[in-house]
């Protein structure tokens, strides 16, 4: 028996697609039935083309994770803009490494999580909206961080995924709750529109980081890092 189908776009979108969707449909249909001419079809080719981008930028293809139970798979689409190792993070309790991943807005903004764990943590932050590629926007930009509780054979290590909020996104979508146990690859929310999403790992358990900055993933699909323990 095949399993059923699922609709390509996230239900995250749905609000968007609604209200773009009318408007730039309402324009092409405008373009091609009122205004007419030359005119007409530039209206049409406009609307038609926004509408496209909208569905675009709403997109949330199947995936299978790369790898094994101890790859960290990418939690966002993009390119990697720094590979970072930090002495100590709040959350992780312990130095870490931070991987830090720019999201256009052609690229899928659904969000995944890179191990195995249960979510233990959820915080927003208020901000400011840097360029997503502005250094300063880690530490300014508005953005919420998802905890992860993650079991190894060597006890429980906290991992964290943030979601940074850029000059056009201006919406983070995390749901959550906390309780909730995530699969690796599995999805957990969105940014809407240009974004950076940053993944610290205890710099203890990474055996090796398997990208560089320039390097360009697919969430849930590339591997980022691999473990030294299995996430169990």
């Amino acid at each position: 028996m095949l399993p059923p189908m699922r609709w390509p776009l996230t239900p995250h979108g749905t609000p968007e697609l609604l209200v773009l969707g009318t408007l730039f449909l309402g324009a092409a249909a405008l373009g091609l039935g009122w205004v007419g001419g030359a005119a007409g079809v530039a209206l049409a080719a406009v609307g038609l083309g926004l509408f496209a981008f909208v569905l675009n930028f709403f997109r949330d293809p199947e995936r299978t994770a790369a790898g094994g139970a101890d790859t960290v798979t990418s939690p966002a689409d993009g390119t990697v803009t720094d590979v970072l190792e930090l002495p100590r993070d709040e959350f992780v309790g312990e130095p870490c490494v931070r991987i830090g991943i720019f999201l256009s807005v052609f690229d899928v903004h659904v969000n995944r999580s890179p191990l195995l764990g249960e979510v233990c943590h959820l915080a927003h932050r208020p901000g400011a909206f840097l360029d997503a590629r502005d250094p300063a926007c880690s530490d300014r930009n508005e953005a919420m961080d998802l905890g992860m509780l993650v079991k190894t054979p060597g006890g429980e290590r906290r991992v964290l995924v943030r979601q940074i909020a850029g000059a056009i996104a201006r919406r983070i979508i995390c749901p959550g709750p906390v309780g909730r146990r995530l699969t690796r690859g599995e999805r957990y929310g969105m940014i809407k529109f240009g974004s950076r999403t940053e993944l610290f790992l205890p710099r203890s358990l990474v055996a090796e980081v398997l990208v560089k900055p320039g390097d360009k993933v697919k969430g849930g699909l590339h591997a980022v890092a691999r473990l030294k323990e299995c996430p169990q």
